[in-house]
């Protein structure tokens, strides 16, 4: 911090991810994928609309350090028939060289506490198997693994070829 920063600027804030901030969410989503070697074919248009219509989607908190975005979470409900509601966290994310471990931290917890102010059981989530400092980071803030279950996705040719199914039955 130099002389002409205040300490406000500095200071870690985290809140809820506004309509108006949809290009931003767009640009960390797009570091994200990157990062993790994925693509993203998400738009600005698809954002807005799913998370800002009259059905939310998902919902998001973005994190700002010294004014400026530096990570954010995604997350959206999802439910267990075994044990009730949960959230699903589908992204947490921070911008590389901002301080991680503390901005991934302040997004987690503000999560956690809405999991628990608002009744669910807990967060699910997936990490990619290669992303050790992601499982670290996770497994150190108390997640268990569960070695038992697969992931698995039914998407594009095969999820219109299931859709083709239920058609001809």
């Amino acid at each position: 911090m130099n002389d002409n920063t205040s300490k406000a600027d500095s200071t870690l804030k985290i809140r809820p991810v506004e309509a108006a901030d949809v290009p931003v969410l767009k640009s960390l989503i797009d570091q994200m994928a990157e990062y993790e070697r994925l693509p993203s074919t998400i738009t600005d248009h698809d954002l807005l609309a799913d998370g800002f219509g009259v059905q939310p989607l998902f919902r998001a908190l973005i994190a700002e350090s010294d004014g400026a975005a530096s990570g954010y979470a995604l997350f959206y409900p999802c439910y267990s028939s075994f044990l009730g509601k949960a959230i699903f966290l589908e992204d947490l994310f921070v911008v590389p060289g901002v301080g991680g471990q503390s901005v991934g931290q302040a997004l987690l917890s503000r999560v956690a506490a809405i999991a628990v102010r608002e009744g669910f059981f807990g967060l699910v989530f997936n990490v990619l198997r290669w992303n050790e400092k992601a499982l670290t980071f996770f497994l150190n803030a108390g997640a268990e693994r569960l070695e038992e279950w697969a992931v698995l996705t039914l998407r594009g040719d095969a999820l219109r070829a299931a859709s083709d199914q239920e058609a001809s039955a």
